[in-house]
């Protein structure tokens, strides 16, 4: 069968070399899409590789739309994605080609749902938005939990967290603040800035006796406690495909929530924050000056430390939100992760699976491994359900 041709937009990003590493290792041989051809070919070079490269705005849809071909696989580390990653997945949509992105927006993977996959999909092709660090541990520590738990479960939260290689277990390592900076990329922090500005959402019951759906939340209205490994961990809610795929595959959920713990002991103050700046970045000029400014912090060039790890935790409830099952994941850095995720995505011929909910495949995907043992998650949901969700908030 012949090879689908893989289009790499922001391969000279941190990200995008972890994929082009992770593609190349595979045998794989990606066109690189970006605004210099120069960089593109000196990266290349630095891979030794021999690989096509295609000089376009990677925020132009009608550039993108001239460059992908029906049957492509668009993957795409360009962010933040809200504000330059619609081209890439519209083009994509439109021309019929699969497409996998590594968004930790849930607000962008939930638009994506909303507005452009039933496009792809009346071409044959597959949209699968947030296939990295964010949410495919979460999804699938999820699905873990809740099917140890069994029909009993109602309630369900997901908690992504990093930890440092070399100091002692893991899962009981506590992380800071510093770590937050120190474990991730400008590009990360910045995006962390924009999706603060965005409108969130979470799955719950809007009202006492209401059935349970999508409803329209706020980044970090909720600050969620995590007990594993003898560590206790605080997490903020935030927009995850979670919300939107394991209700489908376990409709008896009540509720879904998604918290990020990365800040350690400064969790609470930063979730205080987030409400107290929530009124000022209903304005467009302070939500542009805001993310103009977390680009120039310091360090915004700098790469991450070399010993960060991943550690996501699920946790399956009763009705009274007594604890059924737990589950704990552990990994590589968050950028490796998604690096091999992506690239296993793209490389693996005729992958079909739910865009909100992409973990539920025949298979696991790499780099991630389970501390609470593994029990096969259920069949997949259909794509058509999975839009449900994304619409559903009336």
């Amino acid at each position: 069968m012949e090879k689908r041709r893989i289009v790499l937009l922001g391969a000279t990003g941190y990200t995008g070399q972890r994929v082009l590493r992770e593609l190349l290792a595979r045998g794989e041989k990606p066109t690189l899409a970006g605004r210099s051809r120069t960089r593109m070919l000196t990266l290349a070079d630095r891979f030794e590789a021999d690989l096509p490269v295609a000089e376009v705005d990677v925020t132009s849809t009608a550039d993108l739309t001239r460059l992908v071909e029906p049957g492509d696989v668009v993957v795409s580390t360009i962010g933040p994605f809200m504000r330059l990653g619609t081209a890439a997945v519209t083009a994509a949509a439109r021309a019929g080609a699969h497409y996998f992105d590594s968004t930790g927006e849930g607000t962008f993977a939930r638009r994506v749902l909303l507005e452009l996959d039933a496009v792809a999909a009346v071409r044959g092709a597959t949209l699968v938005p947030a296939f990295g660090y964010d949410y495919v541990p979460g999804n699938l520590a999820g699905a873990l939990a809740l099917t140890r738990a069994g029909e009993r479960a109602r309630h369900v939260e997901t908690g992504y967290f990093i930890t440092r290689a070399g100091h002692g277990d893991e899962l009981r390592y506590r992380s800071t603040m510093r770590d937050a900076y120190a474990l991730t990329t400008g590009g990360t922090r910045q995006t962390l800035v924009a999706s603060a500005a965005e409108a969130g959402f979470a799955y719950r019951s809007p009202r006492p006796w209401a059935a349970a759906r999508v409803v329209d939340e706020r980044v970090g209205k909720r600050v969620r406690t995590f007990h594993y490994g003898g560590v206790k961990r605080t997490a903020m809610t935030v927009p995850g495909t979670e919300h939107l795929g394991l209700p489908e595959v376990f409709p008896q959920l009540e509720s879904v929530e998604v918290g990020l713990g990365w800040f350690g002991r400064w969790t609470r103050p930063v979730q205080i924050a987030a409400t107290i700046q929530a009124p000022l970045l209903r304005s467009s000029k302070v939500r542009a000056a805001l993310e103009r400014w977390s680009g120039r912090l310091p360090g915004a060039l700098r790469e991450p430390d070399s010993d960060g790890r991943s550690l996501v935790i699920a946790v399956a409830r009763d009705g009274q939100g007594r604890p059924l099952a737990t589950t704990a994941l552990t990994g590589p850095d968050p950028y490796e992760m998604t690096g091999s995720l992506l690239a296993w995505g793209a490389a693996t011929p005729r992958i079909r699976m739910p865009s909100s909910s992409p973990v539920h495949t025949a298979r696991s995907p790499p780099s991630v491994s389970t501390r609470s043992g593994s029990v096969p998650p259920r069949p997949e949901c259909t794509k058509s359900t999975a839009r449900r969700r994304a619409v559903d908030d009336g």
